[in-house]
């Protein structure tokens, strides 16, 4: 094996590292620790659904608004490597100041989450624009369905870090360190990917009289002119903006529906997760080796299928060891349709526009995200309100209204299906060769 291969192998570890890094901070901030905390300690009751809703809305439309310019603006610069270690470095400063958020520290515990939330989700453009500098156009599929699959393992990796003291110890002091574990982890698991891939695009000269924001603007407004010629991309941007709420509802809020409908504690949250997890890990190869076999359409809508079945079963359930279960099998169906997304993304975008469609597709996602979460909240906080003015008790109005908000998961998932039904992969792939 000669240099070039071992150095992109070197590479491709380094890149699948970065998943296994930031999958800490979504297991321990977004999937079991901060959010249950949040919501039952440092707010308190229905209104910290409404909350947490609000300010994962607010982080998503932060994101929805700067990344399509610093996309385009990190192709023309070839800077993908400096935005991305920018955005981590703020992901993991203010997940480790989290620590400082406790009972009835509201403001606090919103603002040092909006700013960890939006570099991760950042920090994703970026991460994900490298995806076409490591694996060819045939494999593109089974690299990022691997780095999926190894951000699996590190989620469970931090989960078992953390779970120990909280069984032994259990305090409040306890839940706040694993924050700042999840940090550490996050920065110590992306300084490869930092280090070691080489970012292949070449800067461009600024032209006379320009800026870089300028610049920036200019790439956006061109490539808004020629999405005529990118119709199937365009559809699947749509399409993904809508299911991809539900999927971000379900992640988001999974805690609070396990706290709330099921009674589990943290521990069982973080076992909870973990099993999540461990489906994933297969659900991310499996898929992203089906994608490379049948295309990523049909393995999306296969995906789409199984999440909107796992989610009335989800409104229906009665019992732990259903949730338990439907947890199980989200595991697979919401890998695939994230990670085999991610995939579609690089397969129909040209070549040397890859941040900048990557923008676009965040885009969808983070706008997507400023309104599902937003929703949910809402739904949840106003039907546990209606729920007991008709007489109901708090707690069992509460669940009510969650289950309430969780028909609205739904919802997004079956129109973003019959959106995604219209697009043709085969169209879009023909259409990023010609732009080539």
């Amino acid at each position: 094996m000669d240099t070039t291969d071992q150095s992109t192998r070197r590479e491709r570890w380094a890149w699948y590292l970065y998943d296994f890094g930031n999958s800490a901070y979504a297991a321990v901030v977004l999937l079991t620790v901060y959010s249950a905390y949040f919501k039952e300690v440092v707010v308190g009751g229905a209104e910290g659904s409404r909350l947490w809703g609000i300010a994962v809305g607010i982080a998503m439309l932060v994101v929805a608004v700067t990344s399509p310019v610093l996309g385009a603006i990190a192709d023309f610069s070839a800077a993908k490597k400096r935005f991305l270690l920018f955005y981590t470095v703020l992901a993991c400063l203010f997940t480790g100041l989290l620590f400082f958020a406790r009972a009835g520290t509201i403001l606090i515990g919103m603002l040092f989450f909006i700013l960890a939330e939006i570099g991760y989700r950042s920090a994703q453009v970026f991460y994900n624009g490298l995806l076409p500098e490591i694996a060819g156009p045939e494999e593109v599929g089974t690299i990022s369905g691997i780095g999926w699959a190894v951000g699996s393992v590190g989620g469970i990796v931090c989960l078992l870090l953390i779970l120990p003291p909280i069984v032994l110890v259990g305090s409040d002091l306890v839940t706040r360190l694993s924050l700042v574990v999840a940090a550490v982890f996050y920065a110590l698991f992306a300084l490869p990917a930092l280090i070691w891939i080489r970012e292949q695009a070449r800067s461009h000269p600024l032209p006379e009289g320009e800026t870089y924001l300028t610049v920036g603007f200019k790439r956006l407004w061109r490539t808004f002119k020629t999405a005529r010629r990118f119709r199937e991309f365009v559809k699947f941007v749509v399409a993904f903006l809508i299911y991809n709420d539900g999927v971000i509802m379900a992640l988001d809020f999974a805690a609070i529906i396990g706290t709330v409908l099921f009674g589990m504690d943290q521990e069982q949250l973080i076992l909870f997760i973990i099993l999540v997890h461990v489906t994933s890990i297969a659900g991310a190869y499996g898929l992203g080796l089906l994608a490379d076999r049948i295309g990523c359409k049909r393995t999306l809508i296969l995906s789409n299928l199984m999440m909107i079945g796992l989610v009335l079963w989800l409104f229906f359930g009665r019992s732990s060891l259903e949730f338990w279960i439907i947890g199980a099998l989200a595991g697979i169906a919401m890998t695939g349709l994230q990670s085999v997304s991610r995939t579609m993304v690089s397969v129909l975008s040209p070549p040397g526009q890859s941040a900048e469609f990557y923008g676009f597709f965040a885009v969808a996602g983070r706008t997507s995200s400023f309104i599902g979460p937003t929703v949910y909240g809402w739904v949840a906080a106003e039907g546990a309100l209606w729920y007991r003015a008709q007489g109901l008790a708090t707690r069992a109005a509460e669940q009510a209204g969650q289950r309430l908000a969780i028909l609205s998961i739904a919802a997004f998932l079956v129109v973003g299906l019959l959106i995604l039904l219209t697009v043709s992969e085969t169209k879009g792939r023909a259409a990023a060769r010609a732009e080539t």
